[in-house]
């Protein structure tokens, strides 16, 4: 080849290349408002995909009925205790909102009992009646911090509304995935082979049992719990229910678990509320937090789980690069990545 050939040819390689780079930065700027309802709901028929088969065959292969009703489903089951719970969350805040523009907001005072409680009874009673008795005393106090939580309070419930409709849309996304499951899966297994070469099979049967059992035995699961408890504080009458749900949410996915919400509550209950109510509150959530033992094995499916330390890491991770959703996300993503390097790595070993 003389030299002039070979110029042509890398000039031409060249264009060829830098037109498909442009090609493709142009349709990741078209889907990038997108991406996140996109993969969403990937993940979502990814998950429920293994019902959808079975649906499909007792309805004799019609794949657009079995995807309407696990469509109609999944979203009743979002959409009615997110709605419960969220009117309860804006309603409350309204009020408290509207008692502190008009000075009246008020603490409840504290029961004498709390006094009695063990270790930090006294302390806790001294520092809740000031509140209750003088609060702009402790408002002048802890005034920035005070400022700087409710802001973070407003922030986080406005990110958890737009979180809430993206997950009504990514659902609606799934069932058109579902509808096309078969040819959609066919082409991801051939990607992966394209890229991965003979081990692209076993990486995309990686893909897809890690995004199933994270998606229901991390995020169901969480999803599962806060619900449960947030249906306690309802019933028992908790102030913003609502938000004390979306922050055992947000713990649960975490793997924190939502104890730490719960005895928050449990001590609320038990200082300002009548004893039999606190008392039932009291073992419907002891129920829903060690139903944790019992979901996971149900949910979680065949195969070594992912690490805690993995799934908190890309929960935070998540949460702080892409928001509320990223709270998700970054769990199954982060999950996704340390499953194929084990896979990857198991392969290079062998």
């Amino acid at each position: 080849m003389t030299e002039k050939t070979l110029l042509k040819v890398i000039m031409e390689a060249s264009i060829r290349i830098g037109i498909l780079f442009i090609l493709i930065g142009w349709c990741f700027k078209i889907l990038e408002p997108f991406l996140g309802i996109m993969m969403w709901g990937i993940i979502i028929a990814v998950t429920a995909y293994p019902v959808h088969r079975v649906l499909s065959a007792r309805l004799g292969g019609k794949n657009m009925l079995s995807s309407v009703i696990i469509t109609t489903f999944l979203l009743l089951v979002i959409l009615m205790p997110c709605l419960i719970l969220g009117q309860s969350m804006v309603s409350g805040l309204q009020s408290i909102i509207g008692l502190y523009q008009n000075g009246q907001l008020k603490v409840p005072v504290p029961s004498e009992t709390v006094k009695t409680w063990p270790l930090i009874g006294e302390q806790f009673y001294t520092q809740w009646k000031l509140l209750a008795e003088n609060p702009g005393e402790v408002i002048k106090m802890y005034g920035p911090q005070l400022q700087t939580a409710f802001s973070w309070i407003i922030s986080f419930v406005s990110q958890a509304g737009m979180g809430f409709l993206m997950m009504l849309a990514s659902i609606v996304v799934s069932g058109l995935f579902l509808v096309y499951s078969e040819q959609g899966g066919s082409a991801a297994h051939n990607l992966f082979i394209s890229l991965a070469g003979d081990q692209g099979g076993n990486f995309a049967k990686v893909t897809e049992v890690t995004i199933r059992n994270v998606a229901r035995g991390i995020i169901g699961v969480a999803f599962i719990q806060a619900t449960l408890a947030g249906l306690g504080f309802l019933a028992a009458g908790v102030p913003l229910a609502g938000l004390w749900a979306l922050i055992a949410l947000l713990l649960a996915i975490v793997q924190v678990g939502v104890a730490p919400v719960s005895i928050a509550v449990i001590i609320y209950m038990f200082a300002t509320g009548g004893t039999l109510t606190a008392v039932l509150l009291t073992a419907w959530l002891i129920l829903v937090s060690l139903s944790d033992n019992v979901l996971k094995p149900m949910l979680l499916g065949k195969g070594a789980p992912v690490p805690m330390l993995v799934i908190f890491i890309g929960s935070i991770g998540g949460f702080i690069f892409e928001g509320f959703m990223g709270l998700f996300l970054g769990a199954i993503i982060l999950s996704l990545g340390y499953k194929l390097v084990l896979a990857w790595l198991a392969d290079k070993t062998a």
